[in-house]
């Protein structure tokens, strides 16, 4: 074992390729890649809050790691006080994938451009917004709702 809990593994000329191709240059690791392409939440530490609380929750295994990763978002920007771009790096690095990943979940998954996502990160549109998520994962609507039940007004 080596630094950190990492695994040094061998992999074959096909694997290699493989991890080449789904890398984003610059950004990902050997690991990256397969996490993305594995079932597996992320091993990565929690946020703390100033009082040592967890600033996530851990999801159910249901819970898809799309929605999860948008509600991350959410919880950061509405209880943290992060921008959306910052919240968006911060999942991103959590989960071990990149911003790209996590972007387009709450873009091309629901149908949004980032500046139409930033409106509905607005107090006025948060009802929206949990009601957007609800439609597109209506078999987590508790889930959804919980959340948006401890998002700071």
């Amino acid at each position: 074992m080596n630094e950190k809990g990492m695994h040094q593994i061998n992999v074959d000329e096909e694997v290699y390729a493989f991890l080449k191709q789904h890398a984003e240059p610059f950004k990902d690791t050997p690991n990256s890649v397969i996490r993305r392409f594995l079932p597996l939440k992320s091993g990565a530490v929690e946020i703390k809050d100033n009082n040592g609380g967890k600033v996530l929750p851990q999801f159910p295994q249901s819970v898809p790691n799309a929605l999860a990763e948008i509600l991350e978002v959410i919880i950061l920007v509405k209880n943290q006080g992060l921008s959306r771009v910052e919240a968006t790096h911060k999942v991103a690095e959590l989960r071990g994938i990149t911003t790209q990943a996590v972007i387009d979940k709450y873009c091309r998954q629901l149908g949004k451009r980032a500046y139409e996502v930033d409106d509905l990160l607005t107090t006025s549109n948060m009802d929206e917004f949990k009601t957007l998520l609800i439609e597109r994962f209506p078999y987590h609507s508790k889930v959804i709702e919980s959340v948006f039940e401890k998002i700071k007004k």
